[in-house]
């Protein structure tokens, strides 16, 4: 059987930070429950549950090379800025730092379903 060859490196900065915004998330998702204040969180990680799993979507989708790369990349940049919003609501350390992450991941989202 021929090797079919995908050009996937032209995704491959925007896989790798979707991959590192989802594990942020994740861990601020896990640090979240944890807070006292977990009522007044509960559109935050309602919000990282989402982000973790576009960014998911979107990363598997590039990696594919699918056709629809650039729509899911629009999609993630859409509900990351979103997580960022919530995220920096908070002035802990880890919703902090998501946020800083989900604006990088919605950046580099946005650029690559312009391209």
């Amino acid at each position: 059987m021929p090797v079919v060859e995908t050009n996937v490196s032209q995704y491959q900065a925007c896989i790798d930070q979707c991959n590192h915004c989802m594990q942020i998330c994740e861990e601020c998702f896990q640090s979240c429950l944890k807070e006292p204040d977990l009522n007044a969180r509960a559109k935050c990680i309602s919000m990282l549950k989402e982000c973790s799993d576009i960014c998911s979507m979107a990363s598997r989708f590039m990696a594919a090379n699918s056709q629809h790369s650039k729509d899911i990349c629009g999609v993630c940049a859409m509900i990351c800025d979103s997580c960022a919003n919530e995220c920096a609501m908070f002035q802990d350390s880890h919703c902090q730092q998501c946020a800083a992450e989900c604006r990088k991941c919605a950046s580099m989202c946005r650029e690559m379903s312009n391209k």
